[in-house]
């Protein structure tokens, strides 16, 4: 009888360790899985990355920051940050009553005024203009002045048509 008990202990014992090996490798299997999952979707997002630096840079190709022989023009006059120097000088216009002088447009809906500024270089800037429904686009030609006062001269501008 004893040695009955022992026999069922251990195949007992057996069918435990053996629940448990099978288990275990199904668990061990699906963690693989994942992991599997997870670094391709790491790898994915690790493209995606590189691409969006890529083009951070594209977008960044003009650009007086990260022109240092345009900022070199710059090197007399003590400035920081000649971008910001420029683009807070430009919508200081937009202050004046009425529309901003350097668009050629009067307002339809309201004054229209600067939006966005691009400063392409030492010379250059793009912006876009708008009155809150009718927009446009001008390059503008600027120069800082030993005073450290801008000069600003519009070279080309657009009105978008609106077609509704």
């Amino acid at each position: 009888m004893k040695k009955n008990l022992f026999l069922y202990l251990f195949v007992f014992a057996s069918l435990i360790a053996l629940y448990a090996l099978v288990t275990g490798n199904k668990k061990s299997n699906a963690n693989d899985n994942k992991i599997n999952e997870l670094m391709v979707t790491i790898t994915q997002l690790e493209d995606s990355l590189q691409a969006a630096r890529i083009k951070q840079a594209d977008l960044q190709y003009f650009s007086l920051d990260n022109n240092d022989d345009a900022l070199a023009f710059y090197d007399h006059l003590g400035l920081e940050n000649p971008t910001r120097y420029v683009e807070d000088k430009l919508m200081e216009t937009n202050e004046q009553k009425g529309d901003n002088p350097l668009i050629p447009y009067e307002g339809m809906n309201s004054d229209f005024k600067l939006n966005k500024i691009k400063v392409l270089n030492h010379k250059w800037i793009v912006t876009d203009f708008s009155d809150g429904k009718y927009w446009g686009d001008l390059i503008i030609k600027y120069q800082i002045n030993d005073d450290r006062s801008v000069d600003f001269t519009l070279m080309d501008h657009l009105l978008y048509s609106r077609s509704n």
